[in-house]
Order: structure tokens, then sequence, then C-alpha cells
């Protein structure tokens, strides 16, 4: 399929720059594909389209303040460092602007020497290999000195670093949100579970694929970049019992569902206990294996995400969904509306 199937108008004004104050109060468009209705609601009753024995699954990975701002300790040129992923003990694969700047050798340090950096490897698709030094741990030097990596459409700083987290984030290591979570509050998901929907975690560490745009004519040829993920034994079996017994599976965003596609499609419809890498990429036409329903936000245009949402439901009718979006004056992205799917 060509890359411009997926593309459609986007006013500039309708990507949110800012969180809503109430993680609930997004709007909420719920899409039925098989009956090809399209219908508004609040997200706050999501609960309304929810069954007993349901499950809802969501992507428990933590995001980084994983952006740093530093200087060559050779010329002072200032370089700005995108985390991305942990290679082993302090060596990281990195994102660095400007890139040409930073060769094999080059020492970055941050925050009056509180951490330094040095290039060891230069990688074929732009990002680098750094080893970090510090004193102390880590995690809380980093907590000190980096920034939520908000993605570069969101033009205004965020006040409150926990409004691009989760209320139930655990797991340290994204590079970015797995924003169709940011619209549960606590009390939300209580209100879900005393209904007999259960809740279940999975964990995708959100990386490079994340910021790579689609830049091939053919999607086809797009390669996703791997991400870690990890499938407990209790959420296994809790899947397992769930699709025994009939209930639905909700995968709350597309981390999590290529997370559940990848598990399905190696285990052969089975979820098991495992962990590993996955550049799973999902496109039209695929054959889901995993999950009956999708909760997602709404994506760019030619990006995988729609692609992904568009193998779920059909190109045609998600086109026509954003189509009525933007018409109703929807928000974009990372801090905008949701969409709950189902096939």
């Amino acid at each position: 399929m060509n890359i411009e199937d997926f593309d459609f108008e986007l006013p500039e004004e309708l990507i949110a720059q800012t969180p809503l104050i109430d993680r609930t109060a997004s709007k909420m468009m719920v899409l039925h594909a098989a009956e090809n209705t399209i219908s508004h609601e609040r997200f706050y009753n999501i609960s309304n389209y929810l069954k007993p024995g349901d499950c809802l699954v969501l992507n428990d990975t933590k995001v980084l303040p994983a952006r740093l701002y530093g200087s060559k300790t050779d010329t002072n040129a200032k370089v700005e460092v995108l985390l991305l992923t942990q290679e082993q003990d302090d060596n990281w694969e990195v994102l660095v602007k400007p890139a040409k700047k930073v060769k094999i050798g080059t020492t970055i340090t941050f925050g009056d020497n509180k951490l330094t950096a040095t290039c060891i490897k230069e990688l074929e698709h732009g990002g680098r290999i750094l080893r970090f030094s510090y004193s102390g741990i880590f995690y809380e030097v980093l907590d000190e000195l980096g920034e939520m990596p908000l993605p570069p459409y969101i033009k205004e700083q965020l006040p409150d670093k926990d409004r691009y987290q989760t209320v139930f984030a655990k797991e340290q290591g994204s590079a970015a949100a797995p924003t169709a979570g940011l619209h549960f509050t606590e009390e939300l998901l209580d209100e879900i579970k005393s209904k007999g929907v259960e809740i279940a975690f999975i964990t995708l560490h959100v990386g490079l694929g994340t910021f790579r745009p689609v830049s091939v004519e053919t999607i086809e040829d797009h390669h996703m970049h791997a991400e870690f993920y990890r499938m407990t034994k209790e959420t296994a079996d809790q899947l397992n019992q769930v699709k025994k017994k009939g209930g639905r599976v909700i995968s709350v965003g597309t981390t999590s569902t290529r997370t559940l596609e990848t598990i399905a499609r190696d285990h052969h419809g089975e979820f098991k206990n495992c962990s590993g890498w996955t550049d799973i990429f999902i496109y039209p036409p695929y054959t889901f294996k995993a999950i009956d329903g999708l909760i997602t936000n709404f994506h760019l245009p030619k990006s995988t995400l729609i692609m992904l949402i568009s193998a779920f439901a059909g190109r045609e009718f998600i086109l026509n969904a954003y189509q009525e979006a933007v018409k109703e004056k929807y928000r974009f992205f990372s801090f905008g509306d949701a969409m709950l799917i189902f096939k």
C-alpha cells in the first residue's frame, strides 16, 4: 500500500498543546466497525461500553525524564540528547541534536559535570550509543537534570511532569508516554472494576519507533525500531481465562496492542509469560489474534499508528471517522481526545 493512502487534512490548531485538568473529561469517539457507526461521548462514561468479563490491558511503562541539555567539553557547543534504550550497564542508545557534531570519542557534560557522556558508537539511523558517568544513582541524577520528552509538535512547557505519566506507570524505561492511558484516573479504574471488568498490565518501553516517521512511499518497505516488552505469568493466565470465558480483550493504546499481538502471534494465539523485543508493524490487511477492542488517541497523518487502527477497523471507515473528528474539532495527539474502537 502507498503512504498517501493514510493521509488526511489536519488543521494545526487541533493539535492539543496542553492536557485537560481532568484526565477523564476528554471527548471520546465510539466506533463499531461491523455496524459502521460513529457516536460521540465523554471518556468518563467509558464504563457504559464495557461488559462484565471484559479485560482492559494497560501498559505500565514509566516515562523517563529522558531529554537532557548539555555541552561538548572540547568546544562548549550545545547538544540535546534524548535517551531511548538502555543497552547494558551505563550505555544508552540515544538521539542527539545536532548529530553531526557528536562523533565517536565526543564527550558531553550535563548539569555542572553531575553527568557526563562519551560517544562510543554511531548508528546507521543517525542515533548514537553514549556511555554515561556519574556519582550516585543514575535515575536520581536523571530526575534532577532531565526533562520529560514531549513530542516535537507540542510547543508549550509542561509545568507538572506527572501529567505526561499514566496514574499506573511503574516500570522505568520509556522515551514517550503510552498516551491512551493518560485518560484514566484511579477513581475511573475503580469504577470500571466495580462493574466486573478486569484490569491487566503489560509493559512495552516506547522507543524510537514513536519518533520515526514513515519515509518510504510503499509502507511494506518501512521497518519498525524494536522495543522491549514483558508479560508476566499472572497477566498471561488472566488473559487466557478471559478469552476462554468469552470475554473481550480491550487494549489501551497501540503499544499494548503491539505487545499483545506479538505474543499471540509467537505463541499460536495463546498468551505466555515472556519478554523480548518486538518490531511488529501492523497495517492492512492484518488478522488480529489478540484483541477485540482498542482505546487510542487521534494520530498523525501517514503514521504507523493510523495504519494499525486502519488494519483493525478498516481504512475507509477510520479515515471517515477522522474527517468527522476534524469537523467536530476533536483534539489530536498525546494530550488530545480518545477513540474507543470495536470490530
